[in-house]
């Protein structure tokens, strides 16, 4: 199957000009099958579309937005017009080696395998729990071969394509940024399909985020009240969303100051009604059966 390369971008040229050349140097190498690259700019202030247009305009695909969307948003739009059977999301800020894409056609040979969360080094794949009331996505250390994993990662992973336009991507109206990757591949996984890691496809992934440059009071608040509405979204078992609403309680009483998060959440009561409604209907796999892989 071939490759659609996605790099999402905003405020990057400094990344993109350090990065970008290894992508180009991994689409030279034919046994990655990558057929296309494309950068989606959302809205930048810096002269990321200069750049890019002066140095790579016959290499890359270039979509410019006139207003900020946000992440999610910027992504999905790109994948809309992606033309290959597979989509690699990639960061503008992951370096790839020249070679990490030549094992994904084998993890792909399964046609349950919705993505493949590529190996950044230092990280392993990870583990779905529920406790204490909450989903968790729990980090596992690196180890060779290919492991079901519960979460790829929305910044190094490959997505089959005919999936995520069935799962109709991120859900960039709940989750602009932060916890997008992770509904999404809870999602897919409660829809029967599988998620893999494959410490083959070995990236680096330097973590410098444009979300580094906003108030990080409003990252965190943002961050909290997308965890709270991921929970509230995809917990449909009814034993389940009792400890939930338990626990969230016992939260709230032991730190009122955790309403503020409270209060944001139910502010998106409209969209999380509608995105659930959604889940309950084309859902075929329990919440317990997804955690029960992991005991």
């Amino acid at each position: 199957m071939n490759i659609t390369i996605v790099i999402p971008n905003f405020n990057g040229k400094e990344l993109l000009s350090k990065n970008l050349p290894f992508v180009l140097d991994a689409k030279n190498n034919k046994k990655n099958n990558i057929k296309e690259i494309i950068i989606s700019d959302d809205a930048s202030t810096d002269d990321s579309i200069e750049f890019l247009e002066k140095n790579y305009e016959k290499k890359v695909r270039i979509i410019s937005h006139e207003k900020n969307g946000g992440f999610a948003a910027n992504v999905n739009d790109a994948v809309t017009k992606a033309k290959r059977e597979l989509v690699c999301l990639l960061n503008s800020d992951v370096v790839v080696g020249k070679n990490f894409l030549e094992t994904i056609q084998k993890d792909f040979e399964d046609n349950q395998v919705f993505a493949v969360s590529l190996h950044e080094k230092g990280f392993g794949y990870a583990k779905g729990i529920f406790k204490d009331g909450f989903i968790i996505h729990e980090g596992q250390s690196e180890r060779n071969g290919v492991f079901e994993s519960f979460w790829a990662s929305g910044g190094s992973a490959v997505f089959r394509k005919d999936v995520w336009d069935e799962l109709n991507g991120f859900d960039s109206e709940l989750f602009p940024f932060y916890f997008e990757d992770l509904d999404l591949s809870y999602r897919a996984q409660k829809r029967g399909y599988k998620i893999l890691w494959d410490s083959k496809t070995n990236v680096i992934h330097k973590h410098e985020s444009t979300y580094k440059l906003l108030d990080q009071n409003y990252v965190k608040r943002m961050r909290e009240r997308n965890y709270l509405l991921f929970n509230w979204k995809n917990i449909t078992s009814n034993n389940l969303s009792r400890k939930h609403f338990t626990a969230l309680v016992k939260k709230i009483f032991m730190h009122p100051g955790y309403l503020r998060i409270v209060f944001m959440a139910m502010a998106k009561r409209k969209e999380l009604h509608k995105s659930r409604s959604i889940e309950l209907k084309n859902s075929k796999v329990s919440d317990e059966a997804i955690f029960a892989k992991w005991n």
